[in-house]
């Protein structure tokens, strides 16, 4: 049994309240749209302005994702992608970058068949930082997030406009690493980012938790990256980069060295967002 020790996300946290900032974190499906070009990605995203970077496992059924997210996780499985190979992207990328924050996130069911045991091992060994599960609610801790916590893991709830202060308590429990607020009714890329509202939550859930506060959903340009970042501890944005990878491809639906550089493009536009300074 290995366990986590690495404590990634925690020194990330505590040097952008040091720098007065928030952070970027930048989502891409695993192998979207081959392994290649998704390896080149994901080694140069720390470069570009990415604070920390979200892996998303591919996974046929990704049902809380929008149609963008959807098709790279098709892509992804059509150019072979799979959890074993997630993991061994995850453990090539260590080789060059043993200080970006990495973080899996998808949904329970290839964890499952690829055994928790092993995928916890496995996962820590690459050099994973933590866990977001979308599809396992706080009555399911025992399935993952019970595992996690005793390998020291940190599992990283998702907490939404919905999430009352009834059910908060539920949520927050056994949460570790950050909280992920869903700041948008319904599935990923499909809505834009009502900004006072999503600052009013934050500022709420702060009562109820210590840890970090991610904000995602619906955050696509510079201007929502300032906003969110300057109330909140970091801005994610997934569709956004996932769409200009899409665009990218040619009409065989093939990537490109134009599909590394418009990504790279977007992510350190994005970037010049967090240097707004923080005002909560």
């Amino acid at each position: 049994m290995k366990t986590y020790k690495e404590d990634r996300l925690k020194l990330l946290f505590e040097n952008l309240k040091k720098e007065k900032r928030g952070g970027l974190g930048i989502f891409i499906a695993a192998s979207d749209p081959n392994l290649e070009i998704s390896l080149e990605i994901l080694k140069r995203l720390p470069q570009a302005g990415a604070d920390m970077i979200e892996l998303g496992m591919p996974f046929s059924d990704p049902m809380a994702d929008g149609p963008t997210i959807q098709a790279a996780s098709l892509r992804a499985l059509k150019a072979g992608g799979s959890l074993k190979r997630t993991l061994e992207m995850v453990k090539n990328f260590r080789e060059g970058d043993n200080k970006t924050p990495l973080v899996l996130m998808g949904y329970y069911n290839p964890i499952y068949n690829f055994g928790v045991k092993n995928f916890l091992n496995k996962a820590i060994e690459a050099g994973v930082d933590g866990l977001i599960i979308v599809d396992l609610p706080p009555e399911e801790d025992e399935e993952l997030c019970l595992p996690a916590q005793k390998y020291n893991l940190p599992f990283i709830r998702l907490t939404a406009p919905t999430s009352d202060g009834e059910r908060l308590p539920t949520i927050l429990n056994n949460a570790s690493g950050f909280i992920y607020y869903v700041s948008i009714m319904g599935i990923t890329g499909t809505q834009s980012i009502a900004t006072q509202n999503v600052q009013n939550a934050v500022k709420e859930l702060k009562k109820h938790t210590s840890l970090p506060i991610a904000v995602g959903f619906g955050i696509k340009t510079r201007q929502d990256v300032a906003d969110v970042t300057s109330f909140s501890d970091a801005a994610i944005v997934g569709s956004a980069i996932v769409n200009v990878i899409e665009q990218s491809l040619d009409s065989n639906g093939e990537g490109s060295d134009k599909t590394i550089a418009d990504a790279m493009a977007l992510v350190r536009d994005l970037a010049a967002g967090v240097k707004s300074k923080k005002t909560a």
